[in-house]
């Protein structure tokens, strides 16, 4: 009993500014898990609190303080610091805040309500936390509004492969031409360069993105699906040139219904992007407009647009389009 008496009154004379001594003797009760030192502890983190407020007062107290004044000298704000501190403590041992009692609940594990400090460091697996009925009701109530949200606008993410949806370039340019012209006369820019670029995306239709049941996604144009994108959307592992160097990442990509839908969300998406205005002011020629594109960070092959205009110039075309 008298040994606990004077440890007690020894972690109590950490609370003193100057006493090096005493806060030896804290870090030593606290490696041997002396639940006294808990309370010391959070005693002090508190005082360290009050201290920071006391220091932004007298931040603002001096800028108003006169200079001359033998009262703002520097030795007068030395002697004032050390007060401060030493009050801070003071204030902390009255738990005239209540911070220091939060604390030792808290990292002590006590009571119903509070999160033990092991959850922080758990990477926010829950499952090792002892539930009590405050953390069940606040869980329930997440996952209640969750679904809410989740009912009222369902965005699936599938999984995906890429496989051929078109036998040959004949069947990929007879299926979708009819669709390129009403998407480039709305453009202003030449069908064929539609289907040109389409064919450079999917290898002629025949890496067309599929979700994991085997929905073909009809991306023509390789767009992602970024947040406005309020549809399906299919994972995929794409390449993406940084600093001159292919690297592969996975990404959501759009899922249409149709080709007619993913022709008609590509005129959407350069016409209503900024980024893609000098592109538009260049739709009539496909080589400035393909250019432009490929500026405006279309896509981050450096030459994108030389492939495209490669494709739209090849014997493809010529063979099946006057």
């Amino acid at each position: 009993m008298e040994n606990s008496i004077n440890t007690q009154g020894q972690l109590e004379l950490s609370r003193n500014a100057n006493d090096i001594q005493g806060l030896d003797v804290l870090r030593q009760a606290a490696k041997n898990g002396d639940k006294k030192a808990l309370e010391e502890a959070a005693k002090q983190f508190e005082g360290i609190f009050v201290q920071m407020m006391l220091k932004s007062m007298r931040k603002a107290q001096d800028v108003m303080a006169d200079k001359d004044s033998p009262f703002n000298s520097e030795q007068v704000k030395f002697y004032r610091d050390m007060h401060d501190k030493q009050l801070s403590n003071d204030l902390s041992d009255n738990g005239s805040i209540g911070l220091a009692d939060i604390i030792v609940r808290q990292l002590g594990q006590l009571g119903d309500g509070y999160m033990p400090a092991s959850a922080t460091r758990s990477d926010g697996n829950l499952s090792s936390l002892r539930q009590s009925s405050l953390n069940r009701d606040a869980i329930k109530s997440t996952e209640a509004a969750q679904q809410q949200i989740l009912s009222k606008n369902e965005i699936n993410t599938f999984s995906s492969f890429k496989s051929a949806a078109f036998t040959d370039e004949q069947s990929f340019i007879e299926q979708l031409y009819p669709a390129a012209q009403q998407a480039a006369q709305e453009l202003g820019i030449d069908p064929k360069a539609l289907l040109a670029q389409a064919a450079l995306e999917t290898g002629w239709g025949k890496h067309m993105i599929h979700t994991s049941d085997g929905q073909n996604s009809h991306n023509l144009f390789g767009i992602k699906a970024d947040r406005r994108w309020q549809g399906d959307r299919a994972m995929v592992d794409t390449l993406e040139v940084e600093k001159g160097v292919a690297k592969s990442h996975k990404a959501p990509f759009r899922v249409y219904e149709n080709f007619t839908d993913s022709m008609q969300d590509y005129v959407k998406f350069v016409q209503q992007n900024p980024r893609y205005e000098k592109a538009m002011s260049q739709s009539k020629e496909s080589q400035g407009y393909f250019s432009e594109l490929q500026k405006a960070g279309y896509a981050t092959d450096p030459k994108y647009a030389e492939k495209v205009i490669a494709v739209l110039e090849g014997k493809q075309f010529r063979k099946y389009l006057p």
